[in-house]
């Protein structure tokens, strides 16, 4: 049993056991990747204020998301292909999110189906919609959502039109992998990862097959899904969207005080400051240099949440202190589970709770809900500093 003392070690282990695509996948940006290495190095920029001689003692990290209690303000973000990264990962993600007390968030490209999540857990859990040009598929799926007693519809915006990420073309990218002479090299090289996938049925986007018109195999699954994001989503469709599904909605990928601004004004219970971890406009600013800017645009009107550069419980604090409700996490609890399934999502939740409280008292702070600006400090023009 390996000592895991930060979220490194467990992205170390993962590295190893997960097959080349998937930690591509899952550790890759878009073009240069300058945004996907910008949301972590930017993180590292700020800093905390340290304070001494104060009471420490009946720390609460505890709060609210959506009005659901959390352990620490965390949430899971949705991240497609996770039963690639282990034997039925989305199930297994969402069963230590329960148990640790936190929200779990299912993507719409995920290998286990809502069904499936549901079935398995007791929680209600969120779940993560890419709006398709199949209307037919959006409707079933919001009312599959619905049935699955899914307590929050996460909207993703920035996706209408997919981002060149240059591994998966490279690597060809399939979920499950082709079986090409390269692949089953590699797959001989991680034989737990085959043996744990070759004792689950589920090694496909289920939510999608059986679901939609003219998927029959992974070819035709492949060409519908790149086909299928919808380039025409606007704000009228999005309300089409918020009026059929009746409950929280969530609108995930602002990144622009102005969109921040309109989505405040939509109604939205809540928008996550996010630029798809880097995925999609590379050369977009970090959400952590944004997140003061939208915070204070329409902080007093929605909930706020960030994600993307999420890898510490000192990350999570660095958010609360600059206005965030809470914080989002995909790649942090990715790792967890590529190294070891449900045992390292639990384990990635426990290493951020204890930094999270361990940074807390020594900022001079007992309870998450009094972070604030005086807890950090910024460089000159961090968060204001482009025209």
């Amino acid at each position: 049993m390996p000592v895991i003392t930060c979220i490194e070690d467990l992205k170390q282990l993962h590295r190893r056991r997960a097959p080349r695509m998937f930690w591509d996948y899952c550790e890759s940006g878009s073009y240069t990747e300058q945004t996907f290495r910008d949301n972590s190095a930017d993180f590292a920029k700020v800093r905390l204020r340290q304070k001494v001689a104060v009471d420490m003692t009946d720390r609460r990290l505890s709060g609210t998301m959506l009005g659901q209690k959390t352990t620490i303000p965390l949430a899971l973000s949705p991240v497609g292909s996770t039963g690639m990264q282990w034997a039925d990962g989305e199930i297994l993600a969402a069963k230590a999110a329960e148990a640790f007390g936190v929200p779990y968030t299912l993507s719409t490209m995920s290998i286990c189906s809502i069904e499936d999540v549901a079935a398995n857990t007791t929680a209600p859990f969120w779940f993560q919609l890419y709006v398709m040009k199949d209307e037919d598929f959006v409707d079933s799926i919001i009312e599959r959502a619905r049935k699955a007693g899914c307590s929050a519809l996460v909207l993703t915006l920035d996706l209408q039109i997919l981002g060149q990420r240059h591994k998966d073309i490279k690597n060809g990218l399939t979920s499950p992998p082709k079986p090409t002479l390269p692949n089953l090299i590699d797959l001989a090289r991680r034989p737990r990862w085959v043996w744990n996938m070759a004792k689950t049925e589920r090694r496909t986007f289920r939510n999608i097959a059986g679901h939609a018109k003219g998927v029959t195999d992974l070819a035709s699954l492949t060409d519908w899904t790149n086909e299928q994001f919808d380039p025409k989503l606007d704000w009228a469709k999005i309300a089409r969207i918020r009026d059929q599904w009746g409950g929280k909605i969530v609108l995930k990928g602002i990144n622009d005080v102005d969109d921040a601004i309109r989505a405040a004004d939509f109604g939205a219970d809540a928008i996550v400051v996010s630029n798809h971890g880097g995925r999609q406009l590379d050369g977009a600013m970090s959400t952590i240099r944004m997140l003061p800017s939208i915070v204070k645009a329409a902080g007093d009107r929605t909930e706020v949440f960030i994600d993307g550069g999420i890898r510490s419980g000192q990350d999570i604090l660095k958010a609360l202190a600059l206005g965030a409700k809470g914080a989002m996490a995909g790649r942090a609890y990715i790792h967890g589970l590529g190294a070891m399934g449900q045992e390292g999502v639990t384990r990635a939740l426990e290493v951020m709770g204890q930094e999270l409280d361990t940074t807390l008292a020594l900022c001079g702070e007992r309870d998450v809900a009094d972070l604030g600006r005086h807890n950090v400090l910024l460089p000159k023009g961090f968060a204001d500093g482009w025209e």
